[in-house]
């Protein structure tokens, strides 16, 4: 694209990014499409609400097309006035008003303790004026000459303390006749010590009952029958209200007892029968019939709106999640097309299906699900598999399609599909997920089962149609699975154990026409199996590569030196014609490949086994039949092979094997230190020439993959013994 103007480049991102655009655009679109067509098409009450009366006989039967759930206003609405009527009138205890009560009997009782013995008339007057309306004349002459005057005014105080500190309560005349009629709650706070404590209502004093209290304390007390009248009228002057009604604390409590009381749900399965012909309709299902008939499509249109945001969220989700930031790549566009159309199918498919559903059955048991998430996760990646697997049945139960054991059904056989295929390489590993799958779904419809409370003689339909939608799923997918291959060219492993046969009749063609690069195939094979073996990378992609990377070499293969017996052809050849014809096998093996349609992956690998290096003796040659003719200059793109770095680890590791595999050859009985060193320096070159640099291979990995080829390499070369010759 180097050389195209600016407008094609533009031109050509803008295709690339349309096909992936278009593929999920529809997909919504099919989506939207199902979903209005199924709310506008669901037929209402004919004839309306006014034929139905509470108190008058049915004359038809009406039965719930789907499962709807309704707030009951009027259940809720008596439940709060319950919730309200609990509530305790509240109130503060003053701390001023106490202390203050206190102070001033204290500031009484160091008076009094401190009577001068003339002390009379001017006594009371003192005490008048400093507690004016207290205390009549005769209650301090009785005072004055009371003996144990001491002991009376500190008896009388720890009274009065009694009697403050348990509180004298200011009913309200108003506002407390909707509250707890048993309780109400007392607040105590003292700086940030805040303290609640609830009271019975009949426990409480007032300025009614506290004279009553304080007099019962006296009695009880040790004062002398003289002194227990005395210390009353001592006492009743300091008796204070001192805890008051809060209506904004009361309010507070009302709203928060509001905020925690949920309303009354009800639900309404999907097929149940709300008016029974014949028979007296009554109040509750009057009400059931005009929730329905709310629920019905010129009521819904926040639903319909709700819905297609919903799937709006949902489709522009999925594109951004499928892809590098799960799988660690970009979907193809022929991947992007299946995912989009197997997401839509399954949305679509769910709007459908629920209206086939039994009663207290989960509609998910009719959704093949796990097939749904089988499919991407052999074909694709089992991470993306995973990401359908959480998405699509959360798309279903957002449009309405699933309700919560549906949604849970769905999402645990999704999961189970996701993860029953790991390190599976036979199709009759796809049975053995089916059974998988199948146990998963029974212990999920058991769950939901028990969830929605439904009755005994639904579980053996129920956990039927669980194992068969699991296990079908597992069957169903090896009929979808070998035309998706092809349409895709995905390089499951199923179809590279199939590549890896070497009876397949390409491979038999090539150990016919050229045995020497046959043989060579296998000992890269052996080679790249291994290394990818010990880094953790796709072992079975890059045995299958080396068994094909060489399939150019069956049109010419007496031009390469592992098929050539009696002498070498290029000797006779200019330098240039020969590169030209070991250049060659690249592209005539990508394009053989392609007829084969083999796997793109596996195409890569036959395309970059080379790069885009020298062929470094056809290229030394010329040079130097250059320096001795005098010819013109050596043109070095003669001698480059016609491809590209490898892209992916397999590759690379093929490229690595390939070029050992035929180095190692040209040794004389090589040890294996020799081979170490001989090895470590083509890698080392390798990387100088920048053939791995777009490979994601580190240099730990190089290492590891250096080793691997010796150990294989060693095994193959190690020196034999010479076998005497017995002479006849």
């Amino acid at each position: 694209m180097a050389d195209f103007p600016l407008s094609i480049k533009k031109l050509l991102v803008v295709s690339f990014k349309r096909a992936p655009l278009m593929a999920w655009s529809t997909a919504f679109l099919i989506c939207f499409t199902v979903t209005l067509i199924d709310v506008c098409s669901r037929k209402g009450i004919n004839g309306g609400l006014e034929d139905f009366e509470v108190g008058r006989v049915a004359e038809r039967d009406i039965f719930a097309a789907e499962p709807i759930t309704y707030i009951d206003e009027q259940a809720s609405r008596l439940i709060l006035a319950a919730q309200e009527r609990l509530v305790p009138g509240v109130f503060i205890f003053s701390f001023s008003v106490t202390d203050e009560q206190k102070n001033r009997f204290k500031r009484f009782s160091a008076m009094a303790e401190n009577i001068p013995e003339e002390a009379g008339i001017s006594f009371w007057l003192s005490v008048e004026e400093e507690f004016p309306g207290y205390f009549s004349q005769e209650a301090m002459e009785l005072l004055i000459n009371n003996p144990d005057r001491q002991v009376l005014l500190r008896s009388s105080e720890t009274v009065l303390n009694s009697i403050l500190d348990r509180g004298i309560y200011s009913m309200p005349e108003t506002g407390m006749e909707n509250r707890n009629p048993d309780v109400l709650e007392i607040i105590r706070q003292s700086g940030s010590r805040i303290e609640k404590e609830r009271i019975p209502l009949a426990n409480i004093l007032n300025m009614r009952n506290a004279l009553e209290e304080t007099r019962r304390q006296i009695t009880a007390g040790f004062y002398p029958a003289p002194s227990r009248d005395l210390a009353l009228m001592l006492l009743e002057p300091f008796l204070r209200e001192n805890v008051f009604y809060s209506a904004e604390e009361t309010a507070l409590m009302i709203n928060d007892v509001r905020a925690r009381t949920e309303p009354v749900i009800r639900y309404i399965e999907q097929g149940r029968q709300i008016i029974k012909r014949g028979f007296v309709i009554t109040e509750d299902e009057m009400m059931e019939l005009r929730v329905l008939q709310m629920s019905l499509p010129e009521h819904n249109l926040a639903l319909i709106f709700a819905n297609s945001l919903f799937l709006l969220a949902l489709f522009i989700f999925l594109p951004y999640f499928c892809g590098e930031r799960i799988i660690g790549r970009s979907l193809t566009d022929s991947e992007t097309y299946l995912t989009a159309g197997l997401s839509a199918l399954y949305i679509a498919g769910c709007v459908l299906l629920k209206h086939i559903s039994e009663q207290d059955i989960p509609v998910s048991v009719f959704v093949p699900t796990a097939l749904v998430i089988l499919i991407p996760s052999i074909l694709i990646s089992p991470r993306l598999s995973l990401v359908l697997a959480a998405a699509l049945p959360l798309g279903a139960f957002l449009t309405g399609s699933f309700n919560m054991p549906s949604y849970f059904f769905a999402l645990s056989s999704g999961i189970a599909a996701a993860y029953s295929l790991q390190d599976a390489e036979k199709r009759n590993d796809l049975v053995k997920a089916g059974l998988l799958i199948g146990a998963a779904n029974l212990a999920a419809m058991t769950a939901a089962l028990l969830w929605q409370h439904s009755p005994i003689g639904v579980y053996p339909r129920a956990l039927f149609g669980a194992a068969i939608n699991g296990i079908a799923s597992g069957m169903l997918v090896l009929g979808f699975l070998s035309p998706l291959e092809q349409a895709l060219n995905a390089a499951t492993s199923f179809r590279l154990i199939e590549l890896s046969d070497l009876n397949v009749p390409i491979l038999k063609r090539l150990f016919t026409a050229a045995p020497g690069t046959y043989s060579h195939s296998i000992m890269v094979a052996n080679l790249a199996e291994t290394a990818c073996q010990d880094i953790g990378a796709n072992s079975l992609l890059a045995r299958v590569g080396a068994y094909y990377h060489d399939l150019g070499k069956m049109e010419n293969p007496e031009y390469f030196v592992e098929n050539q017996k009696d002498f070498n052809i290029h000797d006779g050849m200019e330098p240039r014609l020969s590169a030209t014809v070991i250049r060659s096998h690249v592209k005539l093996g990508v394009e053989k490949a392609r007829k084969l349609k083999l796997p793109k992956d596996v195409i890569d690998i036959i395309s970059e086994h080379h790069g885009n290096s020298v062929i470094t003796w056809f290229y030394s040659k010329a040079l130097k039949q250059n320096e001795a003719n005098k010819n013109s200059p050596v043109n070095l793109e003669d001698y480059v092979y016609p491809g590209y770095p490898p892209h992916s680890r397999e590759s690379a590791i093929v490229m690595l094997a390939d070029m050992a595999e035929a180095a190692v050859k040209s040794l004389d009985k090589p040890s294996a230190q020799e081979i170490e060193i001989f090895v470590q320096d083509l890698i080392s070159k390798k990387v100088e020439h920048g053939q791995l640099a777009q490979a994601e291979l580190t240099f730990r990995d190089l290492e590891i993959i250096k080793n691997a080829f010796v150990k294989v390499l060693s095994g193959y070369y190690h020196n034999r013994i010479e076998y005497p010759r017995i002479e006849k």
